[in-house]
């Protein structure tokens, strides 16, 4: 007989971005009006930039700092505040047995090199000699080395000693779901004790916007919340970090650490971008965890991680009519869309709200996000990728 599936709670919380650091000023962000994004440094785009952060509190080293992008930076020190959050901090034996997930993209490109070899190809004799030698000679030798995702939770090791098992996994907001929904498998089946897990996205970078511009995903100014951008919205790229630790109820009791609220399913699939796929796709993966988690329409509401790309975004909507007795609130209007670490951003933020009890504050005046005065006890989490990539996930009172 098989061993039954152990309860996984999230104990340590990790989260930075435009609204602040820490669980409290992303709870005071999230009942306030949105903070206007940035509409000029990249304009006509809209960017939410990352707000003030220390680094110095949690990469106290400065050589350590200097040798990591933006981007490793900001998940590195938000991994290091869900350790804080958990508990987990100056303990050797624990985080020396802790495993990680990361999910990030490659990291960020050298764009004045990109530059000088755009300006230069049109005028070469030979553009394949040109690109070759540019490459090759403008290029330092550890770029590439510097840029891969698995750099980040190598930065976590060194500077928090979390070295357990590590993996790493690229592929924008499919990666962010499955590295939540992986961790929270192995917990569940005993392959791990507690894990630390989430991604970082540095998305002031003006290789990004034009990248996202090429498939006219960028939102342009004005800026407008998620649910009011309609057909000719896009996502406003967000700097942001979040981390959280996730381990077996019986490992946090047992280090007398008490949970914030247990994650009792995460599901992800991959539909096609047909019309009504996204829709099909979501409807699909709620009968799954609603089957095997009954879910409480008086107490429960929708996290969602909508970008506000269409029609993927359109499409969402749709699936959260078919359940309007759950309120929906939108994190991207306040911080925007981060790829990789969205879901978990998405998955903290519930966690927060269930911890409080009840839902942040409305944030749009399209009317899909309504009010909710009753005690909240379920949230669920929702990720739609802007090209592929869809997920759900239940975090709970415990």
């Amino acid at each position: 007989m098989a061993d039954a599936r152990r309860d996984v709670v999230i104990t340590g919380i990790g989260i930075v971005s435009s609204l602040g650091e820490g669980l409290e000023a992303h709870w005071r962000g999230l009942n306030m009006a949105p903070v206007p994004p940035d509409t000029t440094t990249f304009a006509p785009c809209v960017v939410h930039p990352i707000g003030p952060i220390n680094f110095d509190t949690q990469i106290p080293k400065k050589g350590d700092q200097r040798q990591m992008e933006a981007w490793q930076r900001i998940g590195t020190y938000a991994a290091g505040l869900a350790l804080d959050s958990a508990k987990a901090k100056g303990q050797p034996e624990l985080v020396s047995k802790m495993d990680m997930i990361v999910a990030a993209g490659g990291g960020e490109r050298d764009t004045a090199v990109d530059g000088a070899i755009l300006t230069g190809l049109p005028g070469s004799a030979d553009p394949g000699r040109f690109l070759n030698d540019r490459l090759m000679n403008d290029l330092r030798p550890t770029l590439f080395l510097a840029q891969l995702s698995n750099l980040l939770a190598g930065n976590i090791s060194i500077v928090h000693g979390v070295t357990g098992s590590s993996r790493t996994f690229m592929g924008e907001e499919a990666a962010g779901i499955d590295a939540i929904r992986i961790a929270l498998a192995r917990i569940e089946a005993g392959q791990s004790d507690i894990t630390l897990v989430g991604g970082a996205h540095n998305g002031e970078r003006k290789d990004l916007f034009m990248l996202y511009e090429s498939g006219g995903y960028n939102l342009k100014v004005p800026f407008r919340p998620v649910w009011e951008r309609g057909p000719d919205g896009g996502f406003a790229l967000g700097s942001l970090g979040a981390f959280v630790v996730l381990e077996s109820a019986d490992h946090a009791k047992a280090r007398n650490v008490e949970p914030i609220a247990k994650l009792s399913a995460v599901l992800s699939t991959r539909a096609s971008r047909k019309p009504g796929t996204v829709t099909a796709a979501l409807e699909d993966m709620w009968s799954l965890m609603s089957g095997a988690n009954p879910i409480k329409p008086d107490h429960a509401a929708f996290i969602s991680g909508a970008t506000g790309v269409e029609p993927t975004t359109g499409e969402e909507r749709t699936f959260l009519s078919h359940h309007a007795a759950l309120p929906t609130r939108a994190t991207a209007t306040h911080i925007g869309h981060g790829l990789e670490p969205q879901f978990t951003m998405n998955i903290a933020v519930a966690a927060l709200a269930i911890q409080h009890r009840k839902l942040f504050a409305t944030s749009d005046r399209s009317g899909v996000e309504q009010p909710m005065t009753n005690v909240l006890e379920q949230a669920v989490v929702t990720g739609v990728g802007h090209w592929r990539g869809e997920g759900l996930a239940l975090v709970e009172a415990v």
